[in-house]
């Protein structure tokens, strides 16, 4: 019978994250520095939402933080996404649930509760409302981000939070207008977004905007740099294998609500 650390190093994570004492995972993106720098309401006796939940990191998160109930969301069969270039059905042998999620919610004792189900198909009536929605680097997936965000709006009755990825150079280049580089799902991205669109899009979707952040940079699993890469490789890579990715917060709240 393998130990966890083999188990979870036989499988492939996008969170990095600490299962038990001396065993962390080897993630993609690492977001744990980041925790502390976003604008946390109080979540102690909240019923909490996690969209786009992948391995679950956020989700566990708000658990720790004392919610009362969390419901991580996320689509099983990775051919169901927005993103449908070089993806395959999913495993069925989990029932839908990522195994990087199931491992890590068994070595947690959590009881978040997770549920294949789109962002665009959120309403009340499946899932009901929540006191407080995490939305953590998904909106740069999305076709149509302004759809899903109203989609969230319909079942929040407290705040949202979302930390995506944004354009440095757009918002130098454009720090008022409402910007973003399309990528039309090149890359694993649609759309990303200056911080002036950032701000815009939750407004469109309905929102009323309390609170947004700086960027922070999200650390990026890459092969290291090579000295022929400084010469072939574009700026913007040269820059994710050096600091990370970068992100923005948005803190917001239902307009009229």
């Amino acid at each position: 019978m393998p130990n966890l650390g083999e188990q979870a190093g036989a499988l492939v994570w996008y969170h990095t994250m600490e299962l038990a004492p001396g065993v962390v995972t080897k993630g993609m993106f690492d977001v744990r520095a980041t925790v502390g720098r976003l604008p946390w309401p109080d979540l102690r006796g909240k019923r909490c939402l996690d969209v786009g939940t992948c391995d679950g990191f956020w989700a566990f998160e708000m658990e720790r933080r004392g919610a009362r109930e969390v419901v991580a969301i996320d689509l099983a069969d990775p051919s169901a996404r927005d993103l449908t270039v070089g993806v395959q059905a999913a495993n069925p042998s989990f029932g839908g649930v990522k195994p990087t999620f199931a491992l890590a919610h068994s070595c947690l004792g959590s009881s978040v509760q997770w549920r294949d189900l789109s962002v665009y198909d959120l309403s009340p009536d499946v899932v009901g409302e929540f006191d407080f929605v995490f939305i953590g680097s998904l909106l740069l997936h999305l076709r149509d981000p302004v759809l899903a965000l109203q989609a969230v709006r319909s079942v929040t009755a407290g705040t949202v939070l979302s930390h995506d990825t944004i354009s440095p150079m757009m918002t130098l280049l454009a720090p008022k207008t409402p910007a973003a580089r399309f990528y039309g799902n090149m890359e694993q991205m649609w759309w990303v977004p200056n911080r002036a669109a950032r701000h815009r899009l939750f407004i469109a979707a309905g929102f009323d905007v309390a609170e947004t952040g700086g960027i922070t940079w999200v650390s990026m699993d890459l092969a290291p740099l090579r000295p022929r890469d400084l010469r072939r490789r574009p700026l913007f890579k040269l820059l994710l294998a050096a600091r990370g990715v970068p992100h923005t917060w948005v803190l917001a709240r239902p307009a009229g609500g």
